[in-house]
């Protein structure tokens, strides 16, 4: 199926979320650590998720209302455990993508500002744009993003391989102690995305549907499509030049911002050539400017959409407050807590993975409700494959408090 670069906006959005620390950091480490083994983690995580973020899609296309009008359905309890979940993790996560950009822009511009300054810096900007431009502008811009990041990726990929000397195995491995396993829990946890994000999807669905009003369900779901099928092959892009690059070379990743972006810069370079030392730095960067945008736009917007469907009334002023009040608990925690952010972050990805069947058994169910006609509705095959998915998602959230 065709679709126009003007009807694609919520997909490329979703990927510009995903493809971020999930793939610039943990996608590399993994294959940095683990060479290619960790290749069935990294597919296996995206053919689990993959129901469970399409219902969002679905549901707004079909229902023309967000995922969070439909949980409201469901019982304002749903939206308060929500609300509970989001609060607790949206400080921590986008610090995190904040810090990582400024890692990335103080390498770039090889400019040795403390990482706390890049991050006052990048959170303002993103805040002015968010407050001036808001969804057209993240419309608009996400297309040349994505489009930019994938190409110089899979180009560095392609050098990569034309001069690696070091053989490649496709042997899968499956981490056996403590520390290995906690990675693993925090590659699939936040693996394309928190199932969360597939309310943010559902968010941005409708906004676009304001700016583009013949937007249809058929271009709405290869939109998701487009964007989903990007974070499986930039994330599988990016675990293969951890592997071609640093799997065996004796180097690890730095546990500062700024030096794990030296390190990443630095393995595209080594790859492509010196001359690709910017196209490849400005690449990185937009892309964890892209996540610190639309994060700092999602979380806000979802808490705001809450807040209006609990106390039954419009917020006007809403969805500018919660901006501004994720911009300054970012801050706090950067420059009050910035020692403890390994910490924060574990909790946070944790929480993310913990919470994964929570929102898919949320989604499954409401796209399978009254709410949902029936020619709409997911058929038997795709039904018995959520099953089975969620299924995965509980025993291995099980199994994980079991190890821990």
């Amino acid at each position: 199926m065709s679709i126009s670069l003007k009807k694609l906006g919520p997909g490329l959005l979703f990927a510009g979320a995903a493809i971020g620390v999930s793939h610039l950091v943990q996608s590399t480490r993994a294959g940095a650590d683990f060479g290619l083994g960790l290749l069935w983690a990294l597919v296996l995580i995206h053919i689990v998720k993959y129901p469970f973020f399409k219902f969002g899609a679905l549901y707004a296309a079909t229902a023309k209302e967000s995922l969070l009008d439909g949980y409201k359905r469901l019982g304002n309890v749903v939206l308060v455990i929500y609300a509970v979940i989001t609060f607790a993790t949206m400080f921590t996560i986008q610090t995190a993508v904040t810090t990582v950009t400024a890692g990335i822009a103080s390498s770039l511009f090889n400019i040795n500002w403390p990482t706390t300054y890049w991050s006052l810096i990048i959170l303002i900007i993103c805040l002015l744009i968010l407050l001036k431009g808001r969804y057209s502008f993240l419309d608009k811009l996400m297309k040349i993003i994505v489009i930019a990041l994938t190409v110089s990726t899979i180009i560095a990929v392609i050098m990569a391989f034309n001069t690696n000397h070091n053989p490649l195995t496709l042997t899968q491995v499956f981490p056996e102690n403590a520390l290995e396993i906690g990675f693993l829990i925090a590659f699939m946890g936040w693996m394309p995305a928190p199932l969360d994000v597939s309310i943010w999807h559902s968010l941005w669905a409708l906004e676009k549907k304001k700016l583009n009003p013949e937007t249809t369900f058929k271009s709405s779901i290869t939109d998701f499509n487009i964007g989903y099928a990007a974070t499986l092959i930039l994330g599988s892009c990016f675990l293969g030049l951890g592997a071609l690059v640093m799997h065996q070379s004796g180097e690890t990743f730095g546990s500062s911002a700024a030096g794990f972006a030296n390190q990443l810069i630095n393995m595209y370079t080594n790859s492509l050539g010196n001359w690709a030392y910017w196209l490849i730095g400005i690449a990185a960067l937009t892309t964890m400017f892209s996540t610190t945008l639309t994060t700092l736009d999602a979380s806000p917007r979802s808490m705001h959409k809450t807040m209006q469907l609990l106390q039954n009334k419009p917020l006007p002023k809403g969805y500018a407050i919660w901006v501004l009040a994720l911009t300054v608990g970012s801050l706090i925690i950067l420059f009050g807590f910035i020692s403890e952010m390994g910490v924060l972050i574990k909790i946070a990805t944790i929480i993310s993975f913990l919470t994964a069947p929570f929102y898919a058994i949320l989604n499954y169910v409401l796209i399978t409700s009254k709410h949902m006609p029936k020619h709409k509705q997911p058929n038997k095959a795709m039904k018995i494959y959520s099953w089975f998915c969620i299924a995965f998602l509980i025993a291995f959230s099980f199994w994980f408090l079991s190890t821990f």
